[in-house]
């Protein structure tokens, strides 16, 4: 059980990290983009700008 839990906490770490928004803007994108392309559409500029808009979102709120 030791090794479940710190595979899990090393997992969490990894993905979470220090912003959980920063996560949770890339799952949004990548939900985007899997709509977008489920429904036919060229999806590829999604990530880079969900990207993007997130990084510019956390350096925005580490300024203030």
């Amino acid at each position: 059980m030791k090794y479940l839990r710190s595979f899990g906490r090393f997992w969490w770490d990894f993905i979470i990290g220090d912003d959980w928004r920063l996560a949770a803007g890339v799952v949004a994108g990548l939900g985007v983009a899997a709509l977008l392309a489920h429904r036919d559409v060229a999806a590829w500029w999604v990530m880079p700008v969900a990207v993007g808009l997130t990084l510019a979102w956390s350096l925005r709120r580490a300024t203030r």
